[in-house]
C-alpha cells in the first residue's frame, strides 16, 4: 500500500524534472511540442508529495499509444486516459512513485488549466502556504488513504483553480 507523504519543497525537484524531460524527449522525439513541469513540485516553496508531474504537449495525441513499449523501457506504466478524455497518462515507480506524465495535444484546454494553477500558486504566496498546509494536514490524517487525501483538498483545489483561470486570462 502506498503511503501519502507530503514534504517541504526541495530544490532538486527542478533538476529531476529536467533530467526526466530529456529522457522523454529521447523517446517521443518529434511528437513533442514542449514539456512543462506542473503540479506541486513545480511551485517553489510549496509542500508536496515528492512526485514529479510532467506535462508533455504533443502534435497528435493519437500517435502516443505507439510509444507505450518505449515508455515502459523507461520504467513507466501506461494508463491510457486514466479517467480524463484527451490525455495519455503514465506513472513511474510503482508504490514508490517518482513521476507522473500527463500528455495532452496542442490546443487542449487542460494545458492552460495546469499552467494557470501552477503559475497562480507561484505568484500568490499566501494561497500557496494555505494549500501546502492543507496537504500536509491531510497526509497526516490519511496516510494510507489517497482517495480521502484527494477528496479532502478537492474544494480548495477547485477554488484555487477558479481564481487561477481568471487571473491567467488577465496575465
Amino acid at each position: 500500500m502506498r503511503k501519502v507523504e507530503v514534504v517541504a519543497f526541495q530544490s532538486k525537484w527542478h533538476t529531476l524534472f529536467e533530467e526526466e524531460a530529456e529522457r522523454l524527449r529521447g523517446v517521443l522525439k518529434n511528437e513533442i511540442v514542449e514539456i512543462h513541469h506542473i503540479g506541486s513540485t513545480s511551485v517553489h516553496g510549496l509542500k508536496a508529495k515528492p512526485i514529479i508531474d510532467m506535462m508533455p504537449v504533443v502534435h497528435d495525441l493519437s500517435r502516443i499509444d505507439a510509444y507505450n513499449d518505449l515508455m515502459q523501457k523507461l520504467g513507466y506504466e501506461p494508463k491510457g486516459e486514466n479517467g480524463l478524455a484527451g490525455r495519455r497518462y503514465f506513472q513511474k515507480g510503482g508504490h514508490h512513485r517518482t513521476h507522473h506524465v500527463h500528455i495532452y495535444e496542442k490546443g487542449s484546454p487542460e494545458i492552460n488549466r495546469h499552467l494557470a494553477f501552477r503559475d497562480y500558486l507561484r505568484s500568490h504566496p499566501d494561497e500557496r502556504e494555505v494549500y501546502g498546509d492543507l496537504k500536509e494536514k491531510l497526509a497526516r490524517e490519511f496516510p494510507y488513504d489517497i482517495d480521502s487525501y484527494i477528496n479532502g483538498k478537492d474544494e480548495v483545489v477547485k477554488e484555487i483553480e477558479r481564481k487561477a483561470l481568471a487571473w491567467y486570462k488577465n496575465w
